[in-house]
Parts: structure tokens; sequence; C-alpha cells
């Protein structure tokens, strides 16, 4: 197993005792991964695919667009530096979550917006901050979140080679581009 080039812990751990994880699909995962390992309170960031049915898919058969996987991004973080609510505002402002199966130039339902969650409380807020940040879009004249909210399922880590790719490839694409509508943090008095 490798390990992390920014962070030097082996990819694939699981979270420390105290921590928690997340999954996000924004669109191109290099990008995705690159705007959350530069946050204080990441542990560890890794690329891979989820919310398909392929048994350990390739990048090449996740490119194709017929696994059911996206692009996505897996996060160890300490809750204690770093929140949830914050992650998902870093989410909702980093993307565009009215754009179906792409985000700007990628097309294809591996690019869509995805959130997964790990238990009921991380559902009640991403549910919460999604209606929120539809009714901040709406007003702004964008259409419809299309993101979906699902349960976390197998996270399957992509090759080596794109793990931390921006890291080793500084000038690789990115296409990260949001709406520039801010998100606004969830009231965890209201969950």
């Amino acid at each position: 197993m490798t390990d992390h080039a920014i962070f030097h812990r082996p990819l694939g751990a699981n979270p420390p005792a105290g921590y928690d994880q997340a999954i996000f699909g924004m669109g191109c995962y290099w990008g995705v991964e690159r705007l959350f390992w530069k946050q204080n309170g990441i542990w560890l960031t890794e690329v891979g695919f989820a919310g398909g049915t392929v048994q350990n898919p390739t990048y090449e058969q996740v490119k194709r667009g017929d696994t059911g996987h996206a692009e996505v991004v897996r996060i160890i973080y300490d809750s204690a530096l770093i929140s949830y609510d914050h992650l998902l505002q870093l989410f909702w402002e980093n993307h565009d979550p009215t754009q179906g199966d792409r985000q700007g130039n990628d097309v294809g339902p591996q690019y869509r917006s995805l959130i997964m969650t790990f238990d009921d409380h991380q559902a009640a807020i991403a549910e919460q901050s999604r209606i929120d940040y539809d009714n901040r879009l709406a007003v702004q004249g964008f259409g419809k979140i299309t993101t979906q909210i699902l349960p976390a399922s197998t996270f399957w880590p992509a090759h080596e080679a794109h793990q931390q790719y921006l890291e080793k490839n500084p000038d690789g694409y990115c296409g990260l581009k949001g709406t520039g509508v801010e998100a606004s943090l969830p009231n965890p008095d209201t969950i």
C-alpha cells in the first residue's frame, strides 16, 4: 500500500479513533482532492469511485460512464478542527450542483454531484444544506440542485497514479468551478 504524497499516511487507512469520514463527488476528482487536502483538520484524502455496481472498477471503466460509479474523494477529518458543516460548505461552493451528469467540460454520470453519508446525522445535515443552498441558487437564477445524497457504499480507490495527482502534476487539469453563490453553515439546533 502506498502513502499519501502530502500527509505520508497509508492510503486506504481507517479513520483513527475520534475522526470521521466523508465522501464527495464534484466532477473530476483531482481538483476536488486538492481542495480538501488544503484544509486544516484533514487527516487523509483519497480519490476513487463509489455509487455504482461494478466491483473494483478501473479508471478506464468508470470513464466510459456505464459502471454507475462517480469519481469521488474520500476524506478522513478531525471534527474537532473542521466540521462536517464546513466540508459541506466547501462542497456546495466549489462546483455547480445544478448540472446533472456533468461538471463543465466533463460530461457523464461519473462526474455527477454526489454526497455519500456515513450516519443519520450526516444525512440530516447534508439534506438541510441542500435545501438551503437550493434556495440560495434559485434566488440567483440557477436551476434545481441535482446532487444525490446517498448512504455510503463501497469506496473503490483509484490507481496510485491518480492519488494526489495535482501535487505530482501541478499543471494538471482541475475542472473545479463554483457558481459564485455562497453557502451557509447549517444551524445545528435545527437538525
